[in-house]
């Protein structure tokens, strides 16, 4: 039997479960809440108590007998802070805080938004993305996340919002009887070392906690003051779309009613029982656009519900019921579909989120604990059976197996892993069992790089969309104006009968909203973008993807792109020696070097299973190469200039040396004082990808393949006849890449820089272009290009090239689409050939078709 006391002041008292004797004042014979605290469930406060939950608060001047023992205790578990209200937030200046929007239809849903939550106090700036549905607001003091989320619900969306904070984590908690008790886990948590921040809802049933500190520490806190925590993680699904949920069943039903009307008009029923049927049929169906309309004009925002309200309000007035009807059935049902379409593009996203398992095995001693990944930390060991996906970026530390990789960098086979190899989150474990160390938090892997980077790019508007949006923010307003003169100026003159007129200023009105010209951008874009990322090549934004389908120019730095960037052993040339002693020496010789070249000598040695002659007193030799003392003799591994500075005659291998350099490789002479024993020539090979990617290249119309190295003319010369390039430039420091790339511009060229996204950066600037060969997570190579290619995978540039043009098709062709049919249709309004029914299906029906002709770029080939 819950009670509630006050030992001071005035007592709020519940006759049919509080026997507080002396009450003083009763608020409410059937509960001592509030009317605000009902709606929370809160079991009592006082009158000059909170309106809100769980928020933090100074000593409360409530008791809840059922669950505090004496009335002395300051602590109530049944209050609410004084002076609080619903939902009200702390923010600090200018702070960001971003929501997740669900149910907008075009981009004009989200500039009805914009202006919506900017006219709320402490509202800096709202700014909603229509792409990612993401809205971003920035504000100060106390704004009121209650107020800013109704104003969304009333203009017809969905909200919730996104914590961003890698260190803040939401627990759901079980247990609480009220407000206070969300207070007393408050005081606990707080003081922990590792917790920042705390913030406890009674009436969400949550915690959501900043801390440093492993989460099951954050457990077991919360389990010694009686209540029960559990990590929400990220298999939780997310708030449905509410104007979504009804909106077939309401559709369906509508359509039903104007059906029945429509024939009841022709079978004999009385007129005023199919106006009754089609006004049921607008209630139905356009209940929420002229919800949202009202709500929008206030913010003095015309978008697409104001218009179709303003339609079927208008026919419904000079009494065409079944116009205004199908109307809104039409609208119902194109906004539904659009919907629907909709998120097809937004997969792109959800997709990559949903690569990674939410749960993972931990080797705790000898046993394996499932846990959240949520609650795993660095260096703890996860396993990964056969057929499973990983969870988290680690290194192998146990185990061998294949694994599939095409996640992440897009590579269609599976790589071998062995110990030390590092493996992604996402990727699928093909064959053996492998134990992990982890490396990464969930918020750091390669995937949740890639996942925020590609969100960036879709947020981002292309060129094309950007004008658009501004010409539909201009020509909006013109129409709806002209609509209206339409509608007063022809009758007020005497050409014609106002009904007639009204008519037809309706239709304009219709007509008037720019849905699937706005729309056809932003989907394009999305679709490509998202269709990119799944194969491994990561762009970022609509501009950069508009540039690409218009390079006709591509500069390739040598080194680690069109070459492995890695030297092998390409020849040996024994004199007056065996192949195997010459290797025998060079072994001895370059194993105490970590010049790249001398591990690869190694390298080759080991793998014929050479063995090192013995050897001792070993020197580098800067710039030169190296000495060691072997079986009493002094002998040398290195460049012709170290043997000409020790006078030592080369004649025996001058031929080999000039034909080697003749064809761009690198030579490592071996000798002693007396004599030569032999060349070793190292070449950076090229890639297996180069020829047949440079091949394509050509073939989707590539005007320039051009080379950019630092190597000499013959290395410049080997490259360049190997393959399809026909244009190098050598010799060059990376502030010569850069005058390079400027001399093909004024040339007339659009250049993309496909470069190591490092010591090319400058380069990768200049260009039109940026792409960088990424490697698998490389932070620099990400932050530096416009386009990443996350395999180091060259046959993934004449992809792009094809994706991006056909991504600008496409665009072309909604837009054209649009603005043709828009144009028919506005020339339809004046003979009076133009119907309310046909004006909805003409803007309508031509987004959704704008919609699936853009989702044909998600099915897009991959080769």
């Amino acid at each position: 039997m819950s009670c509630c006391s006050n030992s001071q002041e005035k007592i709020v008292t519940n006759s049919s479960c509080c026997g507080a004797e002396g009450a003083k004042e009763s608020t409410n014979t059937q509960s001592c809440s509030t009317e605000a605290d009902k709606a929370t469930a809160s079991c009592c406060s006082s009158e000059e108590g909170s309106k809100g939950i769980g928020g933090s608060s100074s000593k409360s001047d409530t008791v809840n007998k059922s669950c505090c023992s004496t009335v002395e205790e300051k602590t109530s578990c049944c209050s609410n802070p004084k002076g609080a209200t619903v939902g009200v937030d702390s923010a600090q200046e200018g702070e960001e805080i971003e929501y997740r929007v669900y149910g907008m239809d075009c981009p004009s849903c989200a500039s009805t938004i914009e202006k919506g939550l900017q006219r709320l106090k402490n509202v800096i700036s709202a700014k909603v993305n229509y792409n990612t549905e993401k809205l971003q607001v920035v504000a100060n003091g106390n704004y009121s996340s209650a107020q800013l989320e109704s104003t969304v619900q009333n203009l017809g969306f969905t909200v919730e919002r996104i914590f961003q904070n890698n260190k803040m984590r939401i627990y759901d908690v079980q247990g609480m009887d009220c407000g206070s008790c969300a207070k007393s886990i408050e005081n606990h948590l707080i003081k922990i070392q590792g917790v920042s921040d705390v913030q406890v809802s009674f009436a969400a049933g949550n915690m959501r906690i900043e801390h440093t500190n492993p989460v099951d520490d954050i457990l077991k806190e919360v389990s010694k003051i009686g209540f029960h925590a559990s990590l929400q993680t990220r298999d939780r699904k997310p708030v449905e779309n509410k104007r979504n949920k009804h909106e077939l069943l309401n559709t369906i039903i509508s359509g039903a009613f104007i059906a029945i009307g429509f024939v009841g008009s022709y079978i004999g029923f009385p007129t005023f029982v199919s106006t009754i049927l089609f006004a049921i049929a607008i209630v139905i169906n356009g209940y929420q656009p002229i919800k949202s309309a009202y709500y929008a004009v206030k913010s003095r925002s015309l978008d697409m519900n104001v218009l179709m309200s303003s339609a079927a309000i208008g026919a419904a007035i000079i009494g065409e019921w079944f116009e205004g009807a199908t109307v809104v059935w039409l609208y119902s049902l194109g906004i539904y579909l659009q919907n629907r379409s909709m998120d097809q593009t937004r997969k792109s996203i959800r997709n990559l989120m949903n690569m990674a398992p939410s749960m993972a095995w931990i080797r705790v001693d000898n046993d394996l604990i499932e846990k959240p990944v949520e609650e795993v930390s660095v260096g703890d060991t996860i396993v990964i059976k056969p057929g499973d996906k990983i969870p988290l970026d680690g290194n192998i530390i146990q185990g061998e197996s294949s694994v599939n990789q095409a996640p992440i960098t897009g590579e269609s086979l599976p790589v071998d892993k062995i110990i030390g190899d590092a493996v992604y989150a996402g990727t699928m474990n093909e064959s053996g069992s492998l134990e992990v160390e982890v490396t990464k938090l969930i918020e750091d892997t390669t995937l949740s790089k890639i996942i925020h980077l590609v969100e960036e790019a879709q947020e981002q508007k292309a060129p094309t969309e950007a004008f658009i949006d501004r010409f539909a923010s201009i020509y909006t307003p013109i129409v709806f104006v002209l609509a209206i003169s339409v509608i007063v100026i022809p009758p007020l003159f005497g050409f014609g009968l106002w009904s007639e007129w009204i008519y037809k200023g309706l239709a304009l009105l219709v007509v008037a909203c720019p849905c699937a010209l706005v729309i056809s951008t932003p989907v394009a874009i999305v679709s490509a973008i998202g269709n990119a990322a799944k194969n491994g090549v990561l762009i970022k934004g609509g501009t950069f993807l508009e540039i690409a389908g218009k390079i006709n120019a591509v500069a390739f730095d040598k080194t680690g792109t069109l070459t492995e960037g890695k030297p092998r052993v390409s020849e040996i040339h024994p004199i007056n020696t065996s192949e195997t002693e010459l290797l025998s020496v060079a072994y001895a010789l370059e194993s105490h070097s970590t010049h790249p070249i001398a591990k690869t000598i190694v390298q080759y040695a080991q793998d014929r299973n050479i063995l090192q002659a013995e050897g001792s007193l070993f020197k580098n030799i800067v710039g030169r190469g190296v000495k060691a003392t072997i079986n009493n003799k002094v002998y040398y591994a290195g460049n012709h200039r170290l043997f000409e500075e020790m006078n030592i005659s080369l004649s025996s291998v001058d031929h080999i040396i000039q034909s080697v350099q003749q064809y761009g490789s690198t030579i490592v002479i071996i000798g002693n004082r007396e004599k030569v024993l032999g060349v070793i020539s190292v070449t950076d090979t090229l890639r297996t990808t180069t020829v047949k990617t440079l091949n394509h290249l050509r073939k989707v119309g590539m005007e320039q393949i051009v080379m950019l190295t630092g190597d000499n003319d013959g290395t410049a010369k080997r490259i360049s006849g190997q393959t399809s390039i026909n244009r190098y430039f050598t010799e060059l420091l990376p502030e010569d890449k850069v005058t390079a790339l400027k001399q093909l511009q004024r040339e007339g060229n659009k250049v993309a820089m496909v470069g190591d996204g490092i010591n090319d950066a400058p380069a990768l600037a200049t260009a039109d272009l940026g792409i960088a060969m990424g490697g698998t997570g490389t932070d620099t190579a990400m932050e530096t290009a416009d386009v990443v290619l996350m395999a180091d995978n060259l046959d993934k540039l004449p992809y792009t090239i094809k994706l991006s043009r056909k991504a600008l098709t496409i665009i072309k062709q909604n837009i054209w689409f649009s603005l043709i049919i828009k144009f028919i249709a506005l020339g339809l309004i004046f003979p009076g050939w133009l119907t309310l029914w046909m004006a909805v299906l003409s803007d309508t029906g031509a987004a959704i078709i704008v919609i699936l002709n853009a989702l044909r770029l998600l099915k897009s080939p991959n080769h």
